[in-house]
Formats: structure tokens, C-alpha cells, sequence
């Protein structure tokens, strides 16, 4: 319990250091464009392909199921859009960014820890963990919620691929069925979520490189827990916030 509480007290210590104002607007700027590119665009890829495929499940597993004829067929098209956007998308996403950024960015960091760079900015009077953790803070609540608008639409359009060359259902009831009752708040709430996990898995994974202390596999170790430590917050916050904002 103290040793939960020591981390905890060293994680609000490590935030009041980075959400500081940046000494050099410029550098700033262009360390968040850099990481932007980093954090956002080179997970484009990834999240498309999973994207399309998670709507085709959907749609498909959803056609399946509806074997009672209390359900009308466009009920496919509104389950793939509730689903993909109340859940997958922003969760999902997120899980995987977790995975995918979070390491980077522990091993990135712990790396400079490591290897006394760290140590060297801090001498120079620069603030490290400022310098360091606040573009990627940034960089991940701006871009994260474009991915996951992406991973809407394409989620939705992998659920009207997979129903209408499958046959199990038709365009126009499927079209039907995602305008049905749709509520831009849905959104909005899906968007406050990606926000906050993007928040919770770049300054976890920059925390726990941050204090690294040993050599490289110390560094492997801390985005490891990294890792974990960010899905279960994703998970419980991802509760908490439903509660909050959907209750």
C-alpha cells in the first residue's frame, strides 16, 4: 500500500513538472508536430485495417443472431453503429495505441533515463520531463481523437461491406438501419473517453520510463508495465467515465 502510494505521490510530482509553460515556444511546436507523426499517422495503418475488420464482425455475428422475426433487418446496421461507436472504436483503439505507443514511449524515454541524457538536460537547467512528456501529452489527446473518428467510419463501412457482399442483409436497410435514432452526443462521448485515455496512456508510459533505474532490461521491463498499467486504467476509467457521462 505505500509503495502504491510513493508511485502515486511521484506521478502527480512527475505532471506538475511537465504541464509547466514550455521555456522555447518554437522547439515545442516542432516536437509535437514530430510526435504527431510518431503517435498519430504511423498508427493510421493499424487502426484502419482493425477498424474494417471489427465492423465486419459485428455486422456479420449480428446478422447471424436475428433469427426472430420481432427483429427487422436494418437492427444490423444500428448494432454496428452503436457498437462501433459507444465501444470499439474509442476502447478498442485505445488498447491498441496502449500497446503500440505506450512502449514506445517508455522505452523511449527509460532509453534517455539509462543513459544519463536525462540526467545531462537536467544539469543544463532544462526541465526534462517538460521537454520530454508535454508533446507527447499533447501530440496524443489532439490526434487520438481523429483516429478514432476514422475508426467510426471505417467500422461502419466494414459493417455495409461484410452485410452486402455476404448478402445477409441489404444496402438500403443497413443504411437505414445506421441513421436510425442517431444521437451526435453518442459521439461526443466517445471522444471525451479517447481523450482521456490518450491522457492515461502517455503520461503512465512516460512515468514509468521516466524513473527507470538499471540498464536495458530494466528499460524492456517498465513498457511492460507500461503496457498493462495503461489497459487497466483504459478499462477502468472506460467504466468510470460510461457512469459519468452516459448514466
Amino acid at each position: 500500500m505505500l509503495g502504491f502510494l510513493k508511485e502515486l505521490g511521484m506521478y502527480f510530482i512527475l505532471l506538475g513538472k511537465v504541464f509547466k509553460r514550455p521555456d522555447k515556444g518554437k522547439l515545442f511546436r516542432q516536437q509535437l508536430v514530430f510526435e504527431i507523426d510518431k503517435i498519430g499517422l504511423d498508427s493510421l495503418g493499424i487502426v484502419v485495417i482493425i477498424s474494417i475488420f471489427m465492423g465486419g464482425v459485428v455486422a456479420i455475428q449480428t446478422a447471424f443472431n436475428i433469427d426472430s422475426p420481432w427483429f427487422p433487418v436494418y437492427s444490423v446496421g444500428f448494432t454496428v453503429r452503436q457498437s462501433v461507436i459507444l465501444e470499439f472504436s474509442p476502447t478498442i483503439v485505445s488498447l491498441i495505441l496502449a500497446g503500440k505507443v505506450g512502449s514506445r514511449i517508455a522505452s523511449e524515454i527509460g532509453t534517455m533515463r539509462v543513459t544519463e541524457q536525462i540526467d545531462a538536460l537536467d544539469i543544463m537547467g532544462v526541465n526534462s520531463a517538460n521537454y520530454l512528456i508535454l508533446p507527447k501529452v499533447v501530440a496524443a489527446m489532439l490526434i487520438n481523437p481523429l483516429l478514432v473518428i476514422i475508426s467510426m467510419f471505417l467500422g461502419i463501412l466494414g459493417g455495409w461491406l461484410a452485410s452486402t457482399f455476404t448478402g445477409l442483409v441489404m444496402s438500403a436497410h443497413y443504411i437505414y438501419g445506421i441513421q436510425l435514432d442517431f444521437s451526435a452526443y453518442d459521439v461526443f462521448y466517445a471522444l471525451v473517453k479517447t481523450v482521456v485515455f490518450a491522457f492515461l496512456i502517455t503520461t503512465t508510459s512516460s512515468f514509468k520510463g521516466y524513473f527507470v533505474k538499471g540498464g536495458s532490461l530494466e528499460v524492456g521491463k517498465a513498457s511492460t508495465r507500461a503496457v498493462v498499467q495503461s489497459s487497466i486504467l483504459i478499462i477502468l476509467f472506460n467504466l468510470i467515465l460510461t457512469q459519468m457521462l452516459l448514466a
